[in-house]
């Protein structure tokens, strides 16, 4: 009997599903209301091997909405409007480990630079298009947590390199 015969993925080894940022699946929930589909994290969602999240949709934001970025040092997140909203993110945050916890998850697969989901980098707060060394705040939830989180870059060159969708060692290229 196989994973899938016995209700999915995960279920025997007690790794559960991954988690995929839901922009990755195809799911129009980015900040300016767009998807960014990785046709093989779509494939996984339809089969029932990963499960979609935007954290910031699980925290109140709607989509559309005004593009946010971290402040370094402050640990805070605001809109280019100058709203705080590090209480959205952080209950996404809060719900995205909250169904990690229940699914079992032990790897997610987010999308670089996002304030939530970033995963080795994060734009800098000036909403000038700088990148610096950072993670969002979801992704920095499930890492505590222990959680591997691989961003969406690492997952696409894994692709290419093994062709089964495993995640391969270098880093992100940045590019906004």
């Amino acid at each position: 009997m196989n994973g899938q015969e016995r209700g999915g993925p995960g279920e025997q080894d007690g790794t559960g599903p991954i988690l995929v940022s839901a922009c990755l699946a195809g799911i129009a929930c980015r900040f300016d209301g767009s998807a960014r589909p990785l046709e093989p994290l779509v494939r996984m969602v339809r089969e029932g091997k990963a499960i979609p999240v935007c954290p910031e949709v699980l925290g109140g934001l709607p989509t559309p909405r005004a593009i946010a970025e971290i402040r370094p040092g402050k640990g805070r997140v605001f809109t280019s409007r100058g709203e705080d909203v590090t209480e959205a993110f952080t209950r996404g945050a809060q719900e995205v480990l909250r169904l990690a916890r229940a699914a079992r998850a032990r790897l997610a697969v987010f999308k670089e630079r996002s304030p939530s989901c970033g995963v080795h980098q994060v734009y800098d707060g000036t909403f000038q298009g700088r990148i610096v060394p950072g993670r969002g705040i979801a992704t920095a939830a499930l890492v505590a947590e222990g959680i591997k989180v691989v961003s969406d870059e690492e997952f696409t060159k894994g692709q290419g390199r093994e062709g089964r969708g495993t995640p391969g060692p270098a880093g992100p290229e940045p590019s906004r």
